[in-house]
């Protein structure tokens, strides 16, 4: 299994090989005594070359919450277009709105609670089914 470097190991990996070739050695001898392959060596020297340790943590910091905005973005983005296809009519009441969810689950990747939670509909109305009872028609006559 691989081993998992942390940003203060990965700066200093590549300091530890330009000493070695500096001298005179070869890279790829250097590389095989610090034990990491040489496209790891040549992908951390230009990810990381230069840069001193905080700054390659607050990198990484960066790049996470880069990720994590993306994310939201994306939920956002995603209920934006479930609300924009249910502002088609209007949505007061609750058969409707039950209508409008089947309708948004009906894209690929949109879950019933994303689509209740994107139109306000409680999940448990969602699932409600009115009875009907055998004898309406009768007694309505």
């Amino acid at each position: 299994m691989p081993k998992k470097y942390f940003a203060e190991e990965i700066i200093s990996i590549p300091r530890q090989i330009e000493v070695p070739v500096s001298q005179g050695q070869t890279a790829q001898m250097a590389v095989r005594e610090v034990g990491v392959s040489e496209q790891t060596y040549y992908h951390w020297r230009k990810e990381y070359g230069g840069m001193r340790t905080d700054q390659a943590q607050r990198l990484k910091e960066l790049e996470q919450e880069n990720s994590r905005l993306k994310r939201i973005v994306a939920d956002l983005s995603l209920d934006n277009m479930i609300i924009k296809e249910a502002l088609q009519g209007k949505i007061t009441i609750p058969a409707r709105r039950r209508k409008i969810v089947g309708e948004v689950r009906a894209v690929p990747g949109i879950s019933e609670r994303r689509a209740c939670w994107a139109i306000q509909q409680p999940r448990s109305t969602q699932r409600y089914q009115p009875l009907v009872r055998n004898d309406e028609e009768i007694l309505t006559q």
